[in-house]
């Protein structure tokens, strides 16, 4: 059974497995937050179960915790990106997975990050997350466009999904308070609500393929809603790292066609004042053992260091960008 996760109240256990207990984020102890891996631990934040931050994160956990000369390192299940910043700048997880839309706001300090002094980097870009709106054909629903009056999920409260569902919602001039019966779900109860028919659609952003998706289109019910023809406005408005690119076809079981999406880099961030050995020593780790990620999950197969740096809305490590350099030198 899944443990459910929110901003008040977060659980970490041993790789995959999400232990009981609360989580206890570093400012409510009233001081400040001790240097990220100080005791030989890291707690990697990253999404849903149903998702690709989940299972990737959890290898990644295993994999340094065998790699890395005492340190265990664990991963912990959350809403993702919005909730993954908060929880490195605040020492309730000293790695975490983030959309680069979210943490360019968070450097910033726009949207959910008004107010906060944000200090984090990354240690690299690891893979695209496309944007995946999905509903089932008896909808009648085709097009972004024809959300309007319905039903739809924007993703969990506090996830990157739900920052990029509302910009898109609003590039199609779909007001999401007003034109559409809002829900707030994770893809796993996204696929399920399209089951029962308790929504009509619903907003992920993901890895290919997302093992919940996977699940779904098995129903042979499951279509896939283009947005690329929004990346344009997205860019203009809020920067260059939106991006079209397809889903190719076959990537999900009855998709006949490829779909042009909305797709954004992810990063997986620390906050800055881990040790630059440490940074360094993860990096490495992570991007020469990418075979023992991929065979968990795909996404890992997108690791390359030579582009990895190649991120230009929050500043890499110095650890990090230490080992690309040595690494494409």
């Amino acid at each position: 059974m899944a443990v459910t996760t929110s901003s008040r109240n977060r659980r970490r256990g041993p790789a995959v497995v999400i232990a009981a207990g609360a989580l206890l984020l570093a400012a409510c102890g009233g001081g400040e937050a001790a240097a990220p891996g100080a005791d030989g631990s890291l707690s990697i934040a990253t999404g849903g179960t149903g998702g690709v931050y989940y299972p990737y994160g959890g290898a990644m956990g295993t994999l340094l915790s065998e790699k890395l000369e005492g340190i265990t390192a664990t991963a912990q299940e959350t809403n993702a990106s919005v909730d993954n910043v908060l929880l490195v700048q605040d020492g309730g997880a000293d790695i975490a997975f983030a959309l680069g839309d979210t943490v360019a706001d968070a450097k910033a300090g726009v949207a959910q990050f008004e107010g906060r002094e944000i200090t984090v980097c990354t240690l690299g870009r690891l893979y695209d997350n496309f944007t995946q709106t999905v509903t089932t054909a008896g909808t009648g629903i085709r097009s972004i466009a024809d959300l309007r009056g319905k039903r739809v999920s924007v993703g969990s409260p506090g996830s990157g999904t739900e920052v990029i569902a509302l910009r898109i919602l609003e590039a199609a001039g779909i007001n999401p308070d007003t034109d559409i019966q809002r829900s707030q779900l994770g893809v796993g109860e996204t696929a399920q609500a399209l089951r029962d028919g308790t929504i009509d659609a619903g907003f992920w952003s993901g890895g290919l393929p997302t093992g919940a998706l996977v699940d779904l289109a098995t129903t042979g019910q499951m279509v896939l809603l283009p947005t690329g023809e929004y990346t344009e406005a997205l860019a203009a408005r809020f920067g260059p790292y939106y991006q079209t690119a397809e889903i190719p076809a076959g990537t999900y079981e009855g998709q006949t066609e490829a779909s042009p999406q909305v797709v954004v880099p992810n990063v997986l961030i620390v906050r800055s004042d881990m040790p630059e050995q440490l940074q360094q020593d993860i990096t490495r780790t992570i991007f020469e053992n990418k075979a023992q990620l991929a065979a968990v999950h795909p996404a890992a197969n997108d690791l390359d260091p030579a582009t990895a740096g190649d991120v230009g809305f929050v500043d890499v490590c110095p650890g990090a960008k230490a080992y690309f350099d040595q690494a494409t030198g």
